[in-house]
């Protein structure tokens, strides 16, 4: 982004200094190179704090409406402010004074300073749809990558035969039943109990969802919302969604989102990076 400032900046000076030339040479005036580079790159820099601005707005608003909201406000102070300090260098470099030929110059350059100002957002916008864009698509991979994980420990586990599965004492109706625990999809939080979902079916447990979590292995279990943790093996299918949450959904077809909030917490319980795809896992074997 910076490195095509620096650019438009170099490019736009040049041919600007070039269009001064010929037309002072039209009205029999010469103007050396240096001056009309040196004349043009002043011109153009005061537009650098307004590019500055823009990556401020968007960097902090993001590229949503917010971002589109201080632009608009902005747009009604920067164009005319630029169009008065723009007026200003030219009258220096013709040795020109007085108030009422800077507002005439200022109003010349209005429209100029309008289409600049709209080149400057626009290209600030389609940069940050880009940088979302990237940030979106590291996640998923992150996500793809930790469920691929998941289904290989539990599969792993599934393989050691001295190892039985652990079970869980679920209350369904007025009995308990052992569920094994890699059958469970997902944990609901329910005041002091803990609605276990599996197969399609659901019962109690006598317990909280923080003291459940505990005992749950991290490669497989994580907190996906802040009443849920989900058996990341059984997650069928993941949808990032425009707020950016997530959809997932379980191999019952039952659906989960997860927040922001959440997402980057379950890459980061995982031990990835929610920002680079495929960050080493810290979780042990």
């Amino acid at each position: 982004m910076w490195a095509f400032t620096a650019y438009s900046y170099a490019a736009t000076t040049v041919t600007a200094a070039w269009f001064v030339r010929r037309a002072a040479r039209a009205h029999g005036l010469a103007v050396d190179l240096p001056r009309s580079l040196l004349w043009q790159g002043l011109v153009y820099s005061a537009w650098l704090p307004a590019a500055g601005l823009t990556w401020l707005i968007f960097r902090r608003f993001g590229a949503g409406g917010r971002a589109l909201a201080a632009l608009a406000a902005a747009s009604l102070v920067v164009p005319p402010l630029e169009s008065l300090v723009s007026a200003w260098i030219d009258m220096g470099f013709h040795g020109a004074h007085g108030l009422e030929p800077l507002l005439g110059r200022a109003l010349a350059r209005w429209p100029v300073s309008i289409l600049l100002y709209t080149a400057i957002a626009a290209v600030g916008l389609a940069a940050a749809h880009h940088h979302r864009f990237a940030e979106a698509r590291a996640r998923t991979e992150a996500l793809e990558a930790a469920l691929a994980d998941a289904r290989a420990a539990l599969a792993r586990l599934a393989e050691t035969p001295a190892k039985a599965p652990e079970r869980l004492m679920v209350i369904t109706g007025s009995r308990r039943a052992p569920v094994a625990l890699n059958e469970v999809e997902w944990f609901a939080a329910a005041d002091n109990y803990v609605v276990v979902h599996w197969a399609g079916r659901e019962g109690l447990m006598r317990a909280t969802l923080q003291s459940l979590e505990a005992r749950l292995d991290p490669r497989v279990f994580a907190r996906c919302h802040r009443s849920a943790i989900v058996n990341l093996a059984r997650v069928r299918e993941t949808q990032s969604l425009s707020d950016g949450s997530w959809r997932l959904t379980l191999d019952s077809g039952a659906d989960l989102v997860t927040s922001r909030t959440y997402r980057d917490d379950l890459l980061r319980r995982l031990g990835r990076d929610p920002t680079r795809p495929y960050a080493a896992s810290t979780s042990s074997e």
